[in-house]
């Protein structure tokens, strides 16, 4: 005699807990086998990836003997001669093929135990109804869609004949016996050939349960899939439908449905009944069926792989011969009519409802968060009902019907452009949840202990006294009261400790409870008391938002799905950012990022890897595109910005003045007056409408959106990543301003056309004042993308790209095109100390270039001080050191004439006072051309050479003292205070004993006073240039004599020599017609008054380096050469005094050179140079001057 069945030790709960686990990992499997599948014999093609199939799989040579594995499948004969080549692979066909293998197995073996527990639940007499004992019956019909999901999508792996047999022949080879599993695994695969046949077959037995498990969803299937008029009228979602009752909980006794997902529902309805077809004749089934039928015409299997389920149910009804079933096919045709017709405008319209509906949820529980504890349930709901629209508009705008249909579907049904604002109110709700999670904690705590404990117990006492029970059975008992003491223990302290809660047994007991009290003949029969069930789902609701939040958010508002449509999900990426309502819930995309790894199982840990590294890089590429998106904006707003400020700058004051000025005079002509008049600055702010929006209004308003989006979240997890989107946003917004910065100076290197520095500088204090108003808009410190930004452009190149900078391309400018106008074009730009500036006087008719610089305009100190403040104290050293790296060059050129001429120098110096062997002397110095190659028309002598150098000298340092002007006025004017200690420090340096450590200690000081851009007797960057020079010098020098004070000495007579060989050609000057003083430029037009602070320089630093430090003893000589020779010069006859004819203005450099130099005095002067004669220079130059204005 069989033993009767005891419920409680079949382990219901347990096992349909554990298969569909199991069932959903080896979903996940399978669709990974069928993604990567290895051969198709209806394409002769590899399928997937080629990197992730064996070879011997791609190798042409074994395809006969895949056909004959395909044709013979299962009864494969290992000994026939085709399969022999197979012998030699068999190692790597079992290696490679016994993941895919196994698979089908652990496949088979799920099968097993589905049928085995399906046929004990039947036997059972389960009864199942969803809102009395909802975790059974969910289970029991999530485990038959997996199971037919599962068979359906092994049906449609179309190598899996070809793979298992190769793997079961190989390893017969391997092991002289086939592989146990095969007969059956073969069976199997050819018994779900066409899955549903087999299904329909094995779900006789199990229809008892299946329809009553159906029969419940009609009290909440109708109620869920209600069109959008319906929700809105029902006040769904709602808090304020019914405002005195916002602080109430929810007045349902089915709670768990009410976030139960659509799609599974519809997936239940749609798998059991074409399973159990024989019923559709009941009217409330075909009532759930219809309904399903025109809700859409695509059910989904796993993640993307989905049915046409019209389509699939009817090849299933046709293929069943003999149960004339020509009348339901019609009406599954007629309902995938409807389907087309009608429920994509359905779900068009449900989602606008949504959208309104979540972000009215959304601002009530951020305004009040406390309603989250009553008001919880709302949330689950909304993020359920709005991820299955989701889910059903993304399966159905990846799959559109087959063309013969004749219904025309419109596109805008699907393409929906303000879905972004749907999924961030989703993101919105989970994030306030997450937030204040305590708050909710804090809540239903005290609501299990205080309300759900006390009514548990009142219910358990009606069971104890309900006289139709005889006894409540032991097991029943003991976990009704082991649930009692549990939440009547709870108390608010515990989280206030922050202690961790794990109701995961309570769940478990009510769970085992559920199958012990639903099953035939039960002790306690759950049926008869449902008040105890409903109130027992309402606790397990409860519980979980009390330890179980993450995971039930995760439940109701997962969005991994969006990891297989990725095209889907970057085209609405894209049309959020082109649709500029939609900028501000950008943010959501790589949020929803930080969900794929949800769809990865333990069953399949091989795709983890690839997910995740997808979610990483879509987080990234999303973030960079917002970047992109709202530096582009920026960048609008600046240019914008740029041409108002243009607009201020002072030269166009000009058509102002003189259109004011001509209205007092009188024209006869007035229509010639007649114009249209230029728009001024300031209008472009009235406004007649405020309706009426501007390019710039357009513009801020897509900044406000843009950067909402930036700032909503600090930090975005994905996979095991980090993404602070304002870190991105930042590091784009350094690397565009970087770029703007050079791009606004407009350098053309073949026009050598650049921009003022004056008018850069008001160009980047427009785009500064915009990027300051970004702090309005999102939290950043812009002050260090300052900091990280302009010093690079105090550099000769960034560390953003390696690409120059303003310092650089501004250095490049004024040395390479400014400087060597100035001393190739005599005469035409001259240095002037009255305007300390460099002025265009004369304009070569024959030379174009210089139409288009007046020099004044980019070498005045105005435009000096707005270069110093761009490039700061750093690219002004920059500038300085490439400079005088020219007049290293120079002098180098300078020594060599000297060497030349080295034994008529050497002579003129001990002759001086020699007048007829000076003058013998000189002739021989001026006979000697230095030849320039390839054209002889243009020797110049020795003589005119060492001036021109010594000019070029002059010139660019008086450039030097320039720019150390203009730097030393941003400098007092922006560091005052550090600036007086720096002048302190240099008038007083502290005097030591040790001279040696004296001369190091005021270098030092010279060397910061100079960056400071204070004067100094010598310039530190000068005698730098100079000695990496003699450092240079002297290692070539040191192969030909090793004697190194030989060499000090001969540097020392060369730096005398040149200052004899410079001292006695000045008097040359006054042969030339440029040499003429101009007063109101208080300087020559050859710039021969440069001469003065070149002579003084050079002195200053050749004597220094290389000499004992005589500088002032040097300078005496000089002076007494210069005088010596200027003095010959009064003494020549007529007729070379009118070839001298600028004798007075070659006296005034005289003059100028004791001016500037702080060794020599007007003492020295007057006693070797009549003042006199100075006196009546000065006055012939300036009454000349006078005569020519």
């Amino acid at each position: 005699m069989s033993r009767a069945m005891v419920p409680s030790q079949q382990k219901l709960a347990e096992k349909l807990t554990i298969l569909n686990d199991r069932g959903r990992g080896m979903l996940t499997r399978i669709y990974n086998i069928k993604k990567m599948s290895i051969y198709s014999p209806n394409k002769k093609k590899m399928l997937g990836n080629p990197q992730n199939k064996p070879g011997f799989l791609t190798d042409k040579a074994y395809e006969p003997v895949y056909r004959y594995l395909l044709r013979r499948f299962p009864h494969v004969d290992s000994k026939s001669s085709t399969l022999q080549v197979i012998n030699n692979i068999k190692q790597d066909v079992v290696k490679s093929l016994s993941l895919y293998y196994f698979t089908f197995v652990d496949i088979m073996d799920f099968k097993d135990h589905v049928v085995d527990l399906l046929t004990t639940i039947d036997a059972c007499q389960v009864h199942m109804d969803v809102t009395l004992n909802y975790d059974l019956t969910v289970n029991y019909l999530n485990l038959i869609s997996t199971y037919v999901s599962l068979m359906i999508l092994m049906s449609r792996v179309e190598d899996r004949r070809v793979v298992l047999s190769l793997y079961n022949v190989a390893y017969e080879y391997l092991n002289a016996s086939s592989d146990p599993s095969f007969p059956r695994l073969g069976q199997m695969v050819i018994d779900y050939d066409i899955p549903l046949r087999k299904l329909s077959e094995e779900f006789v037995p199990h229809s008892r349960v299946v329809v009553p498990a159906l029969l419940s969803l009609h009290k909440i299937y109708p109620k869920r899939n209600l069109p959008a008029d319906q929700m809105r009228a029902t006040g769904m979602l709602s808090l304020l439908a019914e405002p005195l009752k916002i602080m109430n909980v929810p007045n349902t006794d089915m709670v768990q449905c009410e976030y139960l997902s659509l799609d599974s529902m519809e997936k239940w309805i749609i798998f059991s009944m074409m399973l159990c077809h024989t019923y559709l004749q009941e009217a409330q089934l075909w009532d759930l069926w219809k309904t399903a039928l025109q809700s859409g015409y695509i059910v989904q299997l796993c993640r993307d792989e989905v049915l046409h389920i019209h389509s699939y149910i009817n090849t299933f009804f046709e293929s069943l011969k003999g149960h004339n079933l020509h009348k339901r096919i019609t009406e599954v045709k007629d309902l995938q009519h409807q389907a087309l017709q009608s429920s994509p405008a359905i779900h068009r319209e449900r989602r606008k409802f949504l959208r309104s509906a979540l972000k009215e949820l959304a601002l009530i529980f951020t305004d009040q968060p406390g309603l989250l504890g009553p008001k919880g349930l709302y949330v689950f709901q909304a993020l359920a009902v709005a991820r299955d629209e989701i889910h059903w508009l993304l399966r159905h705008f990846d799959n559109p019907p087959s063309k013969k249909h004749t219904v025309k579907l419109s596109q805008e049904d699907f393409v929906d452009r303000q879905l972004p604002e749907l999924l961030f109110n989703m993101e919105e709700l989970k994030s306030l949840l997450r937030k204040y999670n305590q708050v909710v904690q804090r809540y239903f705590v005290q609501y299990l202990a205080g309300y759900d404990a006390v009514l548990l117990n009142q219910l358990i006492q009606e069971i104890t006294n309900d006289s139709n029970l005889a006894h409540c059975p032991e097991d029943e008992s003991v976990i009704l009261s082991s649930l009692y003491n549990t939440i009547a223990g709870l108390s608010v302290k515990q989280v206030e400790a922050n202690e961790v809660f794990d109701f995961r047994g309570v769940r478990l007991d009510w769970f085992r409870l559920q199958a012990y009290t639903s099953v035939s003949r039960a002790g306690l029969v759950l049926r008869d008391h449902q008040d105890l069930g409903k109130h027992l789902n309402m606790i397990v609701f409860h519980t979980k938002l009390v330890d179980y939040l993450d995971e039930l958010i995760n439940e109701t508002g997962d969005l991994s799905i969006y990891c297989f449509y990725h095209q889907i999900f970057e085209h609405q990426f894209k049309q959020c950012m082109e649709f500029p309502a939609q900028h501000r819930f950008s943010i959501v995309f790589p949020i929803i990022c930080g969900h794929f790894m949800n769809a990865t199982h333990e069953l399949c840990p091989e795709e983890r890897h690839s997910i995740g590294t997808t979610s990483v890089q879509y987080a990234h590429w999303f973030l960079k595109e917002m970047s992109d998106e709202v530096n582009q904006v920026i960048t609008a707003i600046c240019e914008e910005q740029c041409m108002l400020n243009y607009k201020l700058l002072p030269k166009h004051s000009a058509a102002s003045i003189l259109q004011s000025s001509n209205k007092h005079k009188k024209n006869k002509d007035k229509k010639k007056q007649v114009g249209p008049e230029e728009e001024k600055p300031g209008t472009e702010s009235v406004r007649k409408n405020r309706e009426n929006f501007t390019r710039m209004d357009k513009l801020h308003m897509a900044l406000t959106e843009l950067c909402y989006a930036i700032n909503h979240c600090n930090v975005i997890q994905v996979w095991e990543h980090g993404f602070v989107p304002r870190e991105f946003f930042i590091q784009h917004l350094e690397t565009r301003f970087n770029k703007a910065l050079v791009g606004m100076m407009m350098y053309n290197p073949d026009t050598s056309e650049i921009a003022k520095p004056s008018e850069l500088l008001s160009s980047v204090k427009a785009i500064m004042s915009v990027l300051q108003g970004l702090e309005n808009y999102v939290q950043i410190d812009i002050a260090r993308v300052f900091n990280s930004v302009l010093p690079q452009q105090t550099q000769a190149t960034d560390s953003f790209n390696g690409e120059k900078t303003i310092t650089a391309n501004y250095t490049n400018w004024y040395l390479e095109v400014l400087l060597r106008r100035v001393t190739v074009n005599i005469g035409q730009i001259v240095y002037s100390p009255n305007h300390k500036a460099f002025v265009t006087v004369a304009t070569d008719n024959n030379s174009k270039e210089n139409l288009y610089l007046a020099a004044e305009e980019y070498a005045d100190l105005t435009e000096l001080r707005a270069l110093a403040e761009l490039i700061g104290p750093y690219g002004m050293r920059y500038l300085g050191e490439r400079l005088m790296g020219h007049v290293a060059s120079q002098v180098d050129e300078l020594k060599k004439l000297v060497i030349q001429n080295k034994e008529v120098l050497f002579n003129m110096r001990t002759s001086f006072d020699k007048p007829e062997v000076m003058r013998d002397l000189f002739r021989r110095l001026g006979t000697g051309p230095v030849k320039q190659q390839g054209n002889t028309k243009n020797q110049v002598s020795d003589v005119d050479s060492v001036l021109m150098r010594m000019t070029i000298i002059g010139i660019l340092l008086s450039f030097r003292s320039l720019a150390q002007d203009a730097l030393l006025d941003v400098l007092e004017d922006r560091i005052p205070f550090l600036m007086a200690s720096v002048q302190d420090l240099q008038h007083f340096v502290p005097n030591m004993k040790d001279t040696k450590y004296s001369h190091m200690k005021q270098q030092v000081v010279n060397e910061m006073a100079s960056a400071a851009g204070l004067s100094c007797d010598i310039d530190p960057l000068l005698i730098s240039a100079l000695r990496s020079q003699k450092n240079e010098d002297g290692e070539r020098k040191a192969s030909t004599s090793s004697d190194t004070e030989v060499a000090n000495e001969s540097d020392y007579e060369l730096a005398c020599l040149l200052m004899v060989f410079v001292a006695v050609s000045i008097p040359t000057l006054a042969k030339k017609d440029v040499s003429v003083f101009k007063a109101s430029l208080e300087g020559n037009l050859s710039n021969c008054h440069c001469l003065a602070k070149a002579v003084n320089q050079i002195a200053g630093a050749l004597f220094t380096i290389h000499g004992p430090g005589d500088v002032s003893d040097r300078l005496q000589e000089f002076l007494a050469l210069a005088s010596s020779s200027l003095l010959r010069l009064g003494q020549s006859q007529e007729q070379e005094k009118e070839t001298f004819k600028n004798r007075e203005s070659v006296y005034i450099l005289l003059d100028l050179i004791v001016q500037e130099s702080p060794y020599l005095t007007m003492d020295l002067l007057e006693s070797c140079f009549p003042y006199a004669l100075l006196r009546n220079a000065y006055h012939t130059v300036y009454k000349a001057s006078a005569v020519d204005i």
